[in-house]
């Protein structure tokens, strides 16, 4: 994207999960594309990326979910969303569902383009690695298999970390294993998916960690609620979080 074409406007996605689970990573989110320079809107009527419907092997239905979404972000704003896996669904699969339909796919590849994962919206895109924030504290990081694997962040999280006053980040063992959650594998496979998660969550716990952190909002539940069953009190926080937060200000 050149530079002088780049706008200083976002639209901001909220996935249905942080929506409903973790709304103060939407929050934060805002927060630090503010602190950064960025005009940040948030479009109404917007829902679920039908990502989830798609994997499923729903197509009909994940369609007429994309077409929603197109028609909320048919302007020329950047997307912005702190959920690496609605990202990707956006970003490859809506070429998918239009394939056959020449307008919508002219439209996907405009929004596909223009969207983008928070960290790698700061670094890539902003060319940002500091955005001022204090975290107390040592943390691990998780990369998501969709984060890191699919959009290819790996180096961008860890560079903004990096900056972030007062916080000292390790890295566990067999760092680029699954969590376990994959979306509609945990519920198809279910005692597989806990003992990939297990074997994760051990990984957390060894490294001696306060804080688990990723991009991946989906992975923060699966995790946390592992270490909580576990009685851990190693805290699950989404880097848009740790990002937003700065001197003097309680975490919660």
């Amino acid at each position: 994207m050149e530079e002088k074409k780049l706008s200083r406007r976002v639209s901001l996605f909220i996935p249905c999960l942080v929506e409903h689970f973790l709304p103060r990573v939407g929050e934060a989110t805002a927060k630090v594309l503010s602190r950064v320079g960025m005009e940040v809107a948030y479009p109404g009527g917007q829902t679920c990326c039908g990502q989830m419907q798609f994997k499923t092997g729903y197509q009909a239905e994940a369609r007429k979910m994309a077409q929603h979404f197109l028609r909320v972000f048919k302007g020329e704003d950047l997307v912005v969303s702190p959920s690496g896996s609605c990202v990707s669904m956006i970003r490859h699969h809506y070429r998918e569902l239009f394939r056959d339909d020449p307008l919508r796919l002219s439209r996907a590849e405009s929004l596909a383009g223009r969207t983008f994962e928070l960290t790698e919206f700061l670094v890539d895109v902003l060319g940002i690695d500091d955005v001022g924030a204090e975290w107390p504290g040592k943390a691990v990081y998780h990369d998501s298999c969709q984060v890191s694997r699919v959009l290819g962040v790996r180096a961008q999280p860890r560079m903004l970390l990096s900056r972030v006053q007062m916080l000292e980040m390790v890295e566990m063992e067999h760092q680029e294993t699954c969590c376990g959650f994959g979306g509609v594998f945990s519920l198809e496979f279910p005692v597989v998916s806990e003992k990939i998660t297990g074997d994760k969550a051990a990984e957390v716990v060894k490294s001696g960690a306060e804080f688990v952190i990723s991009a991946e909002p989906s992975c923060l539940l699966n995790i946390g609620g592992y270490l909580a069953k576990m009685g851990e009190k190693i805290k699950p926080v989404h880097i848009a979080e740790v990002l937003a937060h700065q001197a003097g200000e309680p975490w919660n």
